[in-house]
């Protein structure tokens, strides 16, 4: 080995690395439990670079994008680990898309390979036929189905032969893993991360969430979403801490499992801890080893945290607020704050520092709205192949994150307000214009503008406001029909509304704020 890769491996700081060191330090401990399949540390590791071994076999290499087309599942975790060994490029797809948002994704990353459970297999082959692409295809059995004609049993990469250590001169400045997200445009942007973005972001959390190796935690939101990954899974393995892994949030099996497991630490979105105080199991099973919960993805009503801290008056919480550009922590909210700063963000994470500017990019004083800025080693290097969205987000050597909040005198920030025509419905990230231009297609409409409006359930649910075309006969149902046929279905309206007109500015621009007040109580009976 020359002198230079020896000194670069014995400073490596991959993402592989975290893994090997776990291991390392407790390898009989249990890491991860998924379906009654249990890792001890050693065990993944080991499956970890059978994965490694296989896929570079079979011509994966640095650089190179994966797309992972799945549920959590064991594989999911494994083959995570394994690209990121190689120095090859995770590229996740969030499993509620359709083959047409997959079609992109797959176009835009370059992706080499697909790996995706059995159950959308048929999706992204719909997706490959539509770009008219092939590539190796490999099927994970998450439901027991037979393995697709045209793919290959992901069995053949994690039962390889050969185990041996693997480590490729990788740095950790080099592209490691790329998030889909939305934003406000009507396409996805490619958020390119780093190891040494991921590691600062993991200190943050740790350090700021408190986290501990003698934590067993509860995994159920999905893993494609870097809340779940690299807020709380990927920590935990590096800490030490043990794993138990849903491959969906069901209510009912995550109580059943902080009972089975001794759960000590759970991350929900506002939605799923709704969902888990109304089920009627919360009062039956034995919850009392929660000690540290924790919420994001979307504003989590006072009365949740209220009912949180007197049902679960041992279980400590935080809210983490971010996004995915930043790995995705930026500020968080402890424990202690929560009942004194109620609707807070809270405070800037360990590695991170946050402002709040106006339109010329200087600081408001505090208590004046402004947009949210961050500089922070959790950042994104660039949006992929946009050199002028990369600019414009980064602009004056700050981060701007697109959403409108305050501080107080204390440092705490409030986001005042999302970003621009974004709507987080279920922990789901919908661009309005995605809708709207897909509603807009429709030959009978005119006028269409789509925004979030309060959900019982969702927090926010997607709202269509259509003004038809002269002459035309269209009605609200119509309008949903066409909508679920061309959308994922937590994009789709789930309230439309025919109009004659959209209120509008002297300039012409619709007043979003104006149909938010006056449809805000679309879903108050649901």
């Amino acid at each position: 080995m020359h002198q230079d890769t020896s000194v670069r491996r014995a400073r490596s700081q991959q993402l592989g690395d975290l893994l090997r060191r776990s291991a390392t330090r407790m390898p009989h401990k249990t890491a991860l439990v998924f379906k009654g399949h249990s890792d001890s540390f050693a065990a993944l590791d080991q499956a970890v670079n059978r994965a490694a071994n296989a896929l570079e076999a079979r011509g994966v290499a640095k650089g190179d994008r994966v797309a992972l087309f799945s549920h959590n599942n064991r594989a999911f975790v494994v083959l995570r680990f394994a690209l990121a060994r190689l120095g090859a490029v995770t590229t996740p797809v969030n499993f509620m898309l359709n083959a047409p948002d997959v079609a992109y994704i797959l176009t835009h990353s370059g992706a080499r390979m697909m790996i995706a459970e059995d159950a959308l297999c048929a999706t992204a082959d719909a997706a490959l036929a539509e770009i008219g692409q092939d590539m190796p295809k490999f099927a994970i059995p998450h439901t027991g189905a037979d393995v697709p004609q045209g793919w290959e049993d992901v069995a053949a990469l994690l039962d390889h032969a050969d185990s041996t250590e693997v480590w490729r001169d990788v740095s950790a400045d080099d592209p490691i893993q790329m998030m889909y997200t939305s934003g406000t445009e009507s396409r996805p942007k490619g958020a390119l991360l780093t190891a040494a973005a991921l590691y600062a972001q993991y200190v943050s959390c740790i350090v700021d969430g408190e986290m501990t190796a003698n934590a067993v935690s509860l995994h159920c939101l999905p893993l494609f979403h870097c809340a779940q990954l690299d807020c709380f899974l990927t920590p935990d393995l590096y800490l030490g801490a043990t794993s138990i892994l849903h491959d969906k949030a069901d209510p009912a099996e995550m109580l059943a499992s902080v009972e089975a497991h001794g759960v000590t630490k759970l991350f929900c979105p506002p939605t799923i801890w709704i969902a888990l105080l109304r089920h009627p199991d919360f009062d039956t099973r034995d919850l009392s080893s929660l000690n540290a919960g924790y919420y994001g993805a979307s504003i989590m009503p006072t009365a949740v945290i209220e009912e949180l801290s007197s049902r679960l008056p041992n279980m400590r919480l935080f809210n983490f607020y971010g996004q995915t550009e930043m790995a995705p922590a930026a500020t968080i909210l402890k424990p202690e704050d929560q009942m004194r700063k109620l609707g807070s963000a809270g405070r800037p994470a360990l590695n991170v520092e946050t402002r709040v500017v106006d339109d010329n990019d200087q600081p408001v004083p505090v208590g004046e709205v402004g947009e949210i800025v961050h500089r922070s080693p959790h950042l994104i290097t660039e949006y992929y192949n946009d050199p002028d969205k990369t600019a414009d987000a980064f602009r004056c050597g700050w981060f701007h994150s697109g959403d409108l909040g305050r501080f107080d005198e204390d440092g705490y920030l409030y986001v005042v307000d999302r970003k621009k025509d974004m709507i987080k419905t279920g922990g789901e990230n919908v661009a309005s214009r995605e809708v709207e231009e897909v509603i807009f297609h429709h030959p009978d409409v005119a006028e269409v503008a789509v925004f979030g409006v309060p959900h019982p359930k969702w927090i926010e649910g997607v709202v269509a406001v259509v003004v038809p075309k002269a002459g035309a006969s269209l009605t609200a149902e119509a309008v949903m029909a066409y909508a679920r046929d061309k959308l994922a279905g937590f994009k789709a309206p789930k309230h439309v509304a025919i109009a004659h007109q959209l209120p509008k500015n002297a300039s012409g621009k619709i007043l979003k704020r104006d149909l938010r007040q006056n449809f805000e109580a679309a879903f108050a009976d649901e």
